[in-house]
């Protein structure tokens, strides 16, 4: 757990600093910003299916240390080309790339690893545990990336990152719990009838094609808001990259309350409302993004309103969302499933941050985000009428 949270507090450093590096660094315009968000989904489109069938037919420990090590080597090509001068917008495409595909591989093993190594009854809290470290290095990452990319500037701030998928590579590495026997077929299909298998498996069960559909619209949608918010914040409401830091990390302190509330809120309403409740009232907590205006500090009261408020609920809906998903998905499937689920959820994507670019540039960062938020209540309203409503652990 010690690597995945230096891990995360990394990532929470290179989330505030890459998009600054091309806002700052190398002026980036709202189109080029959909294309640096663009290329995240993309690798889930390519790739997606076929880390679900590696997932499944090796031991998903490795696949998570080489991953690390991989993400290590190019996020830390950034600085580098920094300090020689050679930082274009080129290379930062390129490095976005190739961490999505190597994150994709290691966001399924990272889901199918849990399950084979606690019992079902305990993938709640589990889960809950995960989603502290995350809050944690959530809150403290991006609250130390304004400082430094003030001192060090954006480029460099990312070698933080770096360091920190190495640590991360070395605590899962430690791991003492023996990883179970994969259980293959005695004649192996070929990787396409394989993914294909992972594809049926979701579309057949209700609850996880209604959980697949809710999140292509919370991620197509979220993604309008996620691709323009430190365009926006920077640009339109003119705030510092010191208070962009503090904005995301006072999101990390909502989503640990988040973490630590989990528990009990999924026990008293049960998974499925958590899920698509906690959806539903995060998508009403982004019309204080769009609400934000006037006055420099009035502006950044409706942004930590949006923050503190916002990030607990979607905490919640992320733990009942992957716990369900963890129960109900077989063993022998949980690579393969978890990838098909990535494929769906995150597939669009690309198409939304090109679009939300293009729509920035034309109707207005704050009219876009709008739209972004409207979406994303809807995936939670989705949730609400359909069969995961019923649905516990």
């Amino acid at each position: 757990m010690d690597g995945q949270t230096i891990s995360n507090f990394g990532s929470g450093i290179t989330g505030i600093a890459l998009p600054l590096t091309a806002v700052l660094i190398l002026s980036a315009s709202p189109a080029q910003m959909g294309i640096l968000g663009a290329l995240d989904g993309l690798a889930v489109v390519m790739f997606g299916l076929l880390a679900g069938v590696w997932v499944d037919r090796v031991r998903r420990r490795p696949m998570l240390i080489a991953a690390d090590l991989g993400r290590a080597l190019l996020l830390g090509s950034i600085p580098l080309a920094a300090l020689l001068g050679v930082l274009g917008m080129t290379q930062l495409y390129g490095v976005a790339a190739l961490v999505g595909i190597l994150t994709v591989f290691f966001n399924v093993a990272d889901e199918s690893y849990l399950p084979s190594l606690i019992p079902q009854e305990q993938l709640v809290e589990a889960n809950s545990k995960l989603g502290m470290s995350d809050s944690l290095a959530e809150m403290s990452g991006p609250a130390l990336a304004g400082p430094l990319v003030q001192l060090l500037s954006a480029p460099l701030a990312i070698a933080f990152d770096a360091l920190s998928f190495l640590v991360s590579a070395l605590g899962v590495g430690l791991i003492r719990t023996p990883e179970p026997q994969l259980k293959l077929p005695a004649q192996q299909q070929s990787t396409w009838r394989e993914s294909i298998a992972g594809l049926r498996a979701l579309w057949q069960d209700s609850r996880l094609r209604a959980l697949a559909i809710s999140g292509g619209l919370f991620n197509f949608f979220g993604n309008f808001i996620g691709t323009l918010y430190i365009l926006y914040i920077v640009r339109e409401l003119h705030m510092s990259a010191l208070v962009v830091g503090f904005l995301v990390a006072a999101g990390g302190l909502s989503a640990l309350v988040g973490t630590f509330i989990a528990g009990r809120v999924i026990r008293r309403i049960g998974v499925g409302i958590a899920i698509g409740g906690m959806l539903a009232f995060y998508g009403l907590t982004g019309s204080l993004i769009v609400l934000a205006r006037g006055p420099l500090w009035l502006a950044a009261t409706f942004l930590f309103a949006a923050q503190l408020i916002g990030d607990a609920s979607i905490s919640i809906y992320f733990i009942a969302e992957v716990s369900l998903r963890q129960a109900i998905i077989p063993r022998d499937l949980l690579g393969r499933v978890n990838a098909s689920m990535q494929l769906v959820t995150r597939g669009a994507m690309p198409v939304a941050a090109i679009l939300a670019g293009i729509l920035g540039g034309i109707i207005g960062l704050r009219l876009t985000i709008a739209i972004g938020v409207v979406g994303v209540i809807a995936a939670g309203l989705w949730l609400l009428a359909s069969p995961v409503r019923t649905a516990n652990v």
